[in-house]
């Protein structure tokens, strides 16, 4: 329990970021709206959508790298290469879950997050980055659902 009210002269915000949110969320279990911190909650759940985004985008660009890595060096394939494409198909499927409103953004950064996993696989195997298509051989559903039919 916090001993005393906090505010924003507190500048607790700035100096314990942990207390702070501690402080915050008990102050809006007991109503005491008039305490709290507001343009930093505000900042924070801000924040919050933006990491949530960021995540789906850079699991998107990890597991198109992989795909990619998977379609264009069969000779290299393997259980690692298997394991970071679920891996990475699970957290994209969790986050979805959880955050249903990110679905339209998924749509509208595959195009980008396409053209990332390129570079980096190109970086990552050697291969010149226009040897692979300008757009993405996998459809949304295939990167997101698709199955190893060989090896």
């Amino acid at each position: 329990m916090i001993s005393h009210p906090i505010t924003t002269e507190d500048n607790l915000y700035e100096q314990d970021f942990c207390l702070w949110i501690k402080a915050t969320a008990q102050q809006l279990k007991e109503g005491k709206f008039n305490q709290i911190d507001i343009p930093n909650l505000v900042e924070e759940i801000e924040s919050m959508g933006r990491s949530e985004k960021r995540e789906l985008k850079n699991r998107l660009i990890v597991l198109l790298m992989h795909l990619l890595k998977w379609e264009y060096q069969p000779e290299k394939r393997s259980q690692s290469w298997r394991s970071t494409i679920a891996e990475q198909r699970i957290c994209i499927e969790s986050l979805l879950e959880d955050s249903p409103s990110l679905q339209p953004l998924i749509l509208e950064v595959f195009d980008n997050c396409y053209e990332k996993a390129c570079q980096k696989a190109a970086d990552e195997t050697g291969i010149k980055l226009n040897f692979f298509p300008k757009e993405s051989p996998f459809t949304l559903e295939e990167t997101l659902k698709g199955s190893f039919v060989d090896e």
